[in-house]
Parts: structure tokens; C-alpha cells; sequence
């Protein structure tokens, strides 16, 4: 597991998303880091039964937007080896648009659900 320097540009995986961030600052077992991309959109649903409808919160799980800042284990820390961090708005709709096409190649219940979700999340998003 690498160790990084308070300012190092980061990719965390916080609950089912992955982001790029910087690192704010060191809390032992997790590291406090600053949100500038998106690299990978949470999934909807409910986290604990994942793919199910029946008898579950079918929770809506927003990214997490930019600047905010999340305690994110050690371990879910990588390096960013990219050269530059993409524009947050824009890593936003590729990460929407990633998810949206993954949820269309099968037609079950569950992918249904999710990308109605997602596609609320969509108008939230980029209302103008």
C-alpha cells in the first residue's frame, strides 16, 4: 500500500464510485481526500443486495461533487497516473454515460430501476 504526501493527486474508490482527487490529509486508517473528477459513477441500488429489487431501498446514489471532501480508507487509495486531472462537469457525463450504457445491455429489472435513477440524477445534474 502506497503512502501519500498531503497534495498528492489520488484515485479513490469511495463506496461503489471512484474518483480523482488530492490528498488533504493523513487520519491514520484513512485519507482525507478532495473530489476533482469522477472517474467511475456509484452504482444505484441498495449497496448490501446488490442487483436486487424485491424487498429492498432502492437507494439513488449521487457522485460526489466537486471540492467535496471524503474519509476514504487507505487502501481504496492508488496513485493517479495520468497527466492531467480531466474537468470535473465533463469526467461527470463520461462516468453517467459509462453506467447508462452498461445498464442497457441487459434488460432485467434491476438495470431498469437503476437507470431510471440514474437518469434523475442526470436532469439534477446538468439542469441549465
Amino acid at each position: 500500500m502506497a503512502e501519500f504526501e498531503k497534495g498528492a493527486l489520488v484515485k479513490a474508490h469511495y463506496k461503489t464510485g471512484i474518483y480523482v482527487g488530492e490528498v488533504v490529509e493523513d487520519r491514520n486508517r484513512f485519507y482525507l481526500v478532495k473530489i476533482l473528477a469522477v472517474d467511475k459513477h456509484p452504482m444505484q441500488g441498495d449497496l448490501h443486495n446488490p442487483g436486487q429489487t424485491e424487498d429492498v431501498f432502492f437507494h439513488q446514489r449521487k457522485a460526489l461533487s466537486l471540492n467535496e471532501k471524503a474519509n476514504v480508507q487507505k487502501e481504496a487509495v492508488h496513485p493517479f497516473e495520468e497527466d492531467t486531472v480531466p474537468d470535473y462537469e465533463a469526467s461527470l457525463k463520461q462516468a453517467v454515460e459509462k453506467l447508462k450504457s452498461k445498464l442497457t445491455r441487459r434488460e432485467t429489472e434491476f438495470n431498469q430501476n437503476a437507470k431510471q435513477q440514474l437518469e434523475d440524477l442526470e436532469n439534477q445534474y446538468f439542469k441549465s
